[in-house]
């Protein structure tokens, strides 16, 4: 792995947020355009991005792999969802909900694929696709009860969401060795390949509507980021070479731990009269401190 090459994609990450972030502060970007960008992302870009990731011929091994990462997610998910139920237990209820989605969900959309994808070019967006099935799922019924247990859970958006479909078809692509002629293939890479600069500049975007008045006294996101960038990806990270997963195996579970609290953050908090505010701020803190965190845990790789 070039290190010179991963540290380079991650501050290029890094100034498109910038970019961002000062078009909100100027307001060339306005909220209305904004909260549309985030939709265009979720339902268009994103979805074909990770279909035209799976432009494959059939490989038993990629199979293979595919299977193996899968599961790695879903033990990973199941025991931050168990562990983190005991973690916050003196908090009230909240700021705990806040403090366990952050703990069990990153950013493994908007900065995850974008990361994933400078350190091991676009078969890491397969695998990653792969290994964020769970995500789409729990973060529609786990991350919902985190915040209201008595929400009744719309089956149809846990399942056809767009990020979930886009799976779903790419692997069948895949099983059969389909080929989508080229003009269709080539659209679906196009329009896929926006999502890493509109992705950053969303975030920064994000980050820029944030109040960050006596931001830093709050100890809680201390604690939490300590958990979220450092603590999560070191324990994965010392669990899987114990068991000696190496390669794509070992560092896609390991990125996506690593990466910031889930930008869906202040927006489950607000939709369901949580902790709104410490939302935010774990989302902001999580993100600039990553700039640094990240690079450190793709060292260790």
């Amino acid at each position: 792995m070039d290190l010179n090459n991963v540290f380079s994609q991650v501050l290029i990450l890094f100034f498109i947020m910038l970019v961002g972030y000062f078009s909100r502060k100027r307001n060339i970007i306005e909220k209305s355009i904004n909260k549309g960008l985030i939709e265009l992302i979720l339902n268009i870009t994103l979805p074909f991005m990770i279909l035209s990731s799976f432009n494959y011929e059939f490989s038993k091994e990629m199979l293979i792999n595919a299977f193996r990462l899968y599961t790695i997610s879903l033990v990973l998910y199941l025991t931050l969802v168990v562990l983190s139920k005991y973690l916050f237990k003196k908090y009230p209820y909240n700021e705990r909900s806040v403090m366990r989605f952050v703990t069990i969900f990153s950013n493994c959309g908007f900065m995850g694929y974008p990361i994933v994808e400078s350190v091991y070019g676009k078969i890491g967006i397969f695998y990653t696709a792969i290994f964020n099935i769970n995500f789409n799922i729990l973060i529609w019924t786990v991350g919902v009860m985190l915040f209201n247990n008595k929400e009744k859970q719309n089956v149809k958006k846990v399942f056809l969401n767009p990020g979930l479909v886009s799976v779903i078809l790419g692997f069948i692509l895949f099983i059969f060795s389909i080929k989508l002629p080229y003009p269709i293939q080539r659209t679906l890479e196009l329009i896929g390949s926006t999502t890493t600069p509109l992705s950053m500049i969303i975030v920064g975007s994000m980050l820029a509507d944030i109040n960050i008045n006596e931001f830093f006294k709050d100890y809680k996101i201390y604690y939490i980021s300590l958990l979220r960038l450092i603590i999560i990806p070191l324990v994965t990270l010392t669990i899987l070479k114990f068991f000696n997963f190496s390669g794509m195996l070992l560092g896609i579970p390991v990125l996506i731990m690593a990466m910031p609290a889930a930008a869906n953050t202040a927006l489950f908090a607000e939709k369901f009269d949580a902790d709104v505010s410490l939302a935010s701020k774990c989302v902001f803190f999580t993100t600039v401190l990553s700039v640094v965190t990240i690079p450190l845990i793709i060292m260790l790789l």
